[in-house]
């Protein structure tokens, strides 16, 4: 098995490793970073294993895990099919089209205000801590970001990626990725993403930057049963 088939589970064995929590049967990321849980198989035990995780109303995000019955005490709250892609190289631009800044603590407030404004995928309080960001600015307000996210030995997620509604067109979102992506490639890292199969706009996008479909993967959010709780 490819170490993307199961992203999330290698993810919080190696770079996650200590904001995860669980065992060797399931895991999940501390719900403060993100969402995201993984199994180490299929098998009831360690499915049973992960629903002992759960905690309040937060969800659990498993991607490379096609869950058909949720374990006792959960239950599937959405299922999706995502479209993953790598990328071996980037594709160049002709100029980059913006001035950029890493971002920091000091910019956490304003990441999630965005991410919460343009839903680019799950973004919790502490989610800007799972690797370098960069963004662009304009008069003070943070209007584009881009950022890594999954970490796992030779790959590197690209994620957060948004763009403000009143900035969008300028190619900003382009322009962050690409340089996202060539600091992942000097470091001898393969980029990688997911998007969700039917976004056809979404993917013809990523491909023009350097990506490609490598494998689709369900994906299941799993939620505690109300009856439950």
């Amino acid at each position: 098995m490819h170490p993307l088939d199961r992203p999330v589970w290698h993810t919080l064995r190696s770079g996650w490793a200590a904001l995860a929590q669980g065992d060797d049967r399931a895991m999940r990321l501390d719900p403060a970073y993100g969402p995201f849980a993984a199994t180490g198989d299929d098998g009831p035990d360690s499915l049973m294993a992960l629903a002992a995780l759960a905690t309040g109303d937060s969800e659990m995000w498993l991607v490379g895990q096609d869950v058909a019955v949720a374990p006792a005490g959960m239950t599937i709250a959405r299922t999706a099919t995502l479209a993953q892609m790598v990328a071996a190289t980037v594709t160049p631009a002709p100029a980059t089209p913006c001035e950029w800044i890493v971002l920091g603590e000091a910019d956490a407030d304003q990441m999630r205000a965005l991410a919460l404004l343009t839903r680019p995928g799950p973004f919790h309080p502490l989610t800007h801590r799972l690797g370098r960001f960069i963004g662009v600015r304009e008069h003070g307000q943070l209007i584009a970001m881009a950022g890594e996210r999954m970490r796992l030995p030779g790959f590197t997620e690209v994620s957060g990626v948004c763009t403000h509604p009143d900035f969008r067109g300028r190619g900003l979102a382009g322009a962050l990725m690409r340089i996202v992506m060539q600091a992942m490639l000097e470091r001898g890292e393969t980029p990688f993403l997911h998007a969700y199969a039917a976004h056809d706009r979404t993917i013809a996008l990523y491909e023009t930057l350097g990506f490609a479909v490598r494998a689709e993967l369900p994906m299941v959010v799993l939620v505690r049963d109300p009856a439950n709780a």
